[in-house]
């Protein structure tokens, strides 16, 4: 697939939408999204909408992972040094793979961890040709993080609970961030971003998404 024409125009679409980063564009720019769906969803790999990857799951939505990202490199550890790379990364959630490859674009190393068996083989077979050896997957229950990794500068879930884990807050460095779904008194998903400062949390609620279920255990 001839993709570089139409992931420009993604990028281009992607910053019309709001999102400002030159890291995360130059990431979603650089990552080609078709390598990680089925062959007959190729033709819409670039589009804004998330997608089967199977067992019930989805890659997100493009702007949704620029969004995502965007926010975690927000992360107080960074401010004021506007072109660095963020830190260690956990991502709960690893999927089809995509979004972790985007990380590794803007961080140092990420910790990807999966609780599905057949989604962590795919992600395993989908990374293997990029060689990417600040990638590290793991098969586990991401509800209880990967404290072996840590600290993280940041973590970011593709799956939302209740509430943010005490686990992840636990394996959060001082001035690192979460970004992550949760549900919202509505009986929705809002986008929750976590602080870790020196004098404690700082938590904030932006606007509604929809991600699947964070679930315990491994499948």
């Amino acid at each position: 697939m001839a993709s570089d024409a139409i992931r420009a125009r993604m990028v281009q679409r992607l910053a019309a939408q709001g999102v400002a980063d030159a890291r995360v564009l130059r990431a979603m720019g650089t990552v080609e999204r078709h390598l990680f769906v089925d062959s007959a969803l190729v033709n819409q790999a670039y589009e804004d909408t998330s997608l089967p990857i199977g067992l019930g799951q989805t890659i997100s939505k493009p702007n949704v992972v620029a969004r995502m990202i965007e926010l975690l490199l927000g992360a107080p550890a960074l401010a004021g040094k506007p072109g660095d790379r963020l830190g260690r990364v956990l991502e709960i959630g690893t999927g089809c793979g995509y979004q972790a490859t985007v990380l590794s674009h803007v961080a140092s190393e990420v910790y990807s961890i999966e609780r599905l068996r057949g989604l962590h083989e795919r992600a395993r077979a989908n990374l293997r040709p990029f060689r990417l050896a600040t990638v590290h997957l793991l098969l586990g229950d991401g509800m209880v993080g990967y404290a072996k990794g840590g600290p993280y500068a940041g973590i970011i879930a593709a799956a939302g609970g209740e509430a943010v884990p005490d686990a992840w807050v636990e394996q959060l460095a001082v001035g690192g961030r979460i970004v992550a779904p949760t549900h919202s008194p509505g009986g929705g998903q809002a986008l929750v971003v976590i602080d870790k400062t020196v004098t404690g949390l700082q938590r904030r609620v932006l606007e509604a998404v929809h991600f699947v279920p964070l679930k315990s255990g491994i499948a």
